[in-house]
């Protein structure tokens, strides 16, 4: 298998999710003429709501339908310009709803969710419980730790029989760092879902929304009346909505996944989609808009708290960086000679800075090196390589085999490099040097088979299997961290400003 290869899926990654033009059966949609609030657009359901087809509660005036009160509230918060989900209870055909109003450019768009006789709990109930979440997840002092409780806290609010949190990395692949779950259900801790799973176009809704809310995968979809919007002439957006339907495919895949209802919570770090909370339950399973409204907030707090807890890592380590690269500094203005400094086996050296195994000096046409490095020759080689390749930037991988063919024989010393030009046109170089680091990824499920085509080519199915499938990666090492990747950029302007200052022979 390449150890390269991304699971990201561009063909779903294409379908217009937004578009669907069917929602959800727990709710219902009504689209607004901006101008009278007239209903120019709702959902087929809405004839259970009013007790009349919904080709005669088209074109028909809100007022007719909901009090002057509760019209005059709606107004005042269209008049807002807000561009968040703003909630209302009204009451519509006998029935006391939760509205969420949606102020589009075109038009108005509720959705409605009936409120059940069992009625809402007060104000203060809800705020002890909340509070008392925060208060947990804000005790915690590492990522593993925050994740932990944030997945046992939501197992406990929401009643979802599983929950689970997991990462994103860079290709998008999601791995499971905490889960809680009722006995008899699959773990996946440690595993790992293809980015195939939640593709481009959906984990772009996440951006616009705090949670997706699947009550019954068996539900019977809504279709909108009439199909096209007579406001925008196309097939309206639902971007942003709790109602919006599901894709077939995804329906499926909650199947094979023997679940019956989900609901995912995004997790945001500077502002970018950094992971998610995904509840499932092995029946139906419906959330009140309030206790949604409460997950909502705790996707905030989450995501605060790991936001903070990677930035206070991100310091400590910038600041252990920053220290050992002032001795260097100090070291090298006091003694003059560079490549001695940067391999310095009695002081602070290269190896320190960068967590390298080994590092080689490459300077007037010699080697010097320090620690594990591939021979002499293949040096020689990467040097010249690197010469045609890189100007006077910083150059970086963890697959040096994927790009530099020579690298296959030298996994166990250099399957990671990070070169650092001295004088790049003369073939002068830092070179540091990571080992391989065998991996063995537990995937859920083939990662290869996420998505299954028919033979007519067009219809497809999600993976069948979500059972652990192992995959070896070999020839790759530990990434280099963003912090190292800035302190390479400060070394090489440092060695820049040295090599002004003094005599290129000095600094051998």
């Amino acid at each position: 298998m390449d150890k390269r290869k991304t699971y990201d899926s561009d063909f779903c990654g294409s379908v217009p999710l937004n578009q669907i033009n069917v929602i959800q059966s727990y709710g219902y949609i009504l689209v607004l003429d901006k101008q009278d609030l007239t209903i120019v657009q709702a959902s087929e359901n809405v004839a259970q709501l009013l007790g009349q087809p919904v080709n005669k509660v088209v074109n028909q005036p809100l007022s007719r339908y909901v009090s002057d009160e509760d019209v005059e509230k709606l107004v005042n918060r269209f008049e807002v310009r807000h561009a968040s989900k703003l909630p209302q209870k009204l009451t519509i055909g006998g029935y006391s709803m939760r509205a969420i109003t949606h102020l589009k450019s075109a038009y108005y768009l509720l959705e409605l969710e009936q409120l059940h006789g069992n009625g809402e709990r007060s104000f203060s109930d809800v705020f002890e419980e909340i509070k008392y979440i925060i208060a947990s997840v804000e005790s915690a002092k590492t990522l593993e730790e925050v994740a932990q409780l944030t997945v046992e806290e939501i197992k406990k609010v929401s009643g979802f029989d599983g929950v689970m949190m997991y990462q994103f990395d860079a290709d998008w692949n999601g791995t499971v760092i905490a889960e809680e779950k009722a006995a008899g259900m699959d773990s996946y801790l440690g595993h790992k879902f293809p980015a195939s799973d939640i593709p481009k176009q959906a984990r772009n809704l996440y951006l616009n929304n705090p949670y997706r809310l699947i009550p019954d995968r068996d539900y019977k979809p809504v279709r909108l009346y009439p199909i096209i919007n007579p406001v925008t002439k196309a097939f309206i957006d639902l971007s942003d909505c709790n109602l919006r339907g599901v894709a077939a495919v995804h329906l499926e895949y909650l199947k094979n996944m023997n679940v019956q209802a989900s609901m995912s919570i995004r997790i945001l770090r500077e502002h970018q989609l950094w992971g998610l909370i995904a509840c499932h339950h092995r029946s139906p399973h419906y959330v009140s808009f309030e206790l949604c409204s409460v997950l909502e907030l705790l996707s905030s707090v989450i995501s605060n708290k790991i936001a903070a807890v990677l930035h206070q890592n991100t310091y400590e380590l910038k600041a252990a960086l920053h220290l050992k690269f002032t001795t260097l500094t100090e070291r090298l203005y006091r003694q003059g000679n560079l490549a001695s400094i940067l391999l310095d086996q009695e002081n602070t050296h290269v190896l320190d800075l960068f967590g390298a195994q080994g590092a080689a000096v490459v300077l007037n046409g010699q080697q010097r090196t320090l620690g594990q490095v591939p021979a002499h020759h293949f040096i020689e080689d990467l040097t010249l390589w690197l010469q045609n390749r890189v100007s006077n930037q910083v150059y970086h991988t963890n697959n040096l085999a994927g790009e530099f063919d020579e690298a296959d024989a030298y996994a166990e010393t250099a399957s990671g490099i990070l070169a650092i030009p001295i004088n790049s046109e003369n073939g002068e170089f830092l070179i540091c040097f990571r080992p391989e680091r065998i991996e063995t990824v537990k995937w859920v499920g083939n990662p290869n088979e996420a998505i299954q085509f028919e033979a007519d080519g067009k219809t497809y199915h999600p993976r069948h299997s979500f059972g652990l499938w192992l995959q070896t990666v070999r020839q790759t090492a530990i990434p280099w961290q963003e912090e190292q990747l800035e302190l390479a950029a400060n070394l090489r302007n440092l060695i820049n400003e040295f090599r002004v200052k003094n005599s290129p022979h000095s600094l051998s």
